[in-house]
């Protein structure tokens, strides 16, 4: 099995508008996303965005989101943080993972 590995850099985000538009910058959403909590869980749950080549059975290839520098974000809006790390982890067509240890 081979990983496609996706970053998703919070450094700078300051709020839920911030992190909805890092979303779409990084992780090269599509033009209807919605830009809230459901919109995020439905586009994080759609095999068919994750697959190499568009299609709903993303094969061997498990896309992996790596979260860096979350950790401002989620000591200013807590509340926030908590709900993007509920439908982070409810994401089922891809893995999300939150990188530790400041800017590396």
């Amino acid at each position: 099995m081979t990983a496609r590995v996706v970053t998703l850099d919070l450094d700078g985000v300051a709020d839920k508008a911030g992190l909805m538009d890092r979303c779409v910058r990084d992780l090269r959403l599509p033009d209807w996303f919605g830009r809230n909590w459901d919109a995020l869980a439905d586009v994080l749950s759609d095999p068919g965005l994750w697959s190499a080549d568009g299609s709903e059975d993303a094969g061997e290839e498990e896309t992996v989101v790596v979260v860096r520098n979350w950790d401002r974000y989620a000591g200013a809006r807590p509340d926030e943080w908590a709900t993007a790390r509920e439908v982070f982890s409810q994401a089922s067509a891809l893995t999300v993972a939150l990188a530790l240890g400041g800017s590396s």
